[in-house]
């Protein structure tokens, strides 16, 4: 675009493409197993931020005889891996998979 002004010499302006809204989802998963959450990141976008959170452990300790030996335990443990992910998209795409996701869930099967 070529503005004029007031001493009659062309000024370029640049033409400022369309403004696109972009939103971002936040997801927190939790998983037992740290394979499932490595390889759960493979299909995501390249812009999608992923940010570790604290790991948490449960301990349960069990008597091996229900008689004697209180000594003689057994011990066994949960580990709960979590992940935050940040997703960019655009306003008009994520109304779309909204959509998707809720006709998904009106169907019967």
């Amino acid at each position: 675009m070529l503005l004029i002004n007031r001493t009659g010499r062309g000024v370029s302006q640049k033409e400022t493409p369309p403004k696109v809204t972009t939103t971002k989802i936040r997801i927190v998963i939790r998983s037992f197993d740290h394979p499932f959450l490595e390889n759960h990141f493979w299909g995501l976008p390249p812009y999608t931020r992923k940010i570790g959170l604290p790991e948490s452990r449960v301990l349960y300790t069990v008597l091996r005889s229900p008689h004697i030996d209180k000594k003689s335990r057994e011990q066994f443990e949960m580990e709960i891996k979590k992940q935050f992910l940040v997703i960019k998209t655009e306003t008009h795409e994520l109304r779309k998979k909204f959509f998707r996701l809720k006709r998904r869930a009106t169907r019967r099967t």
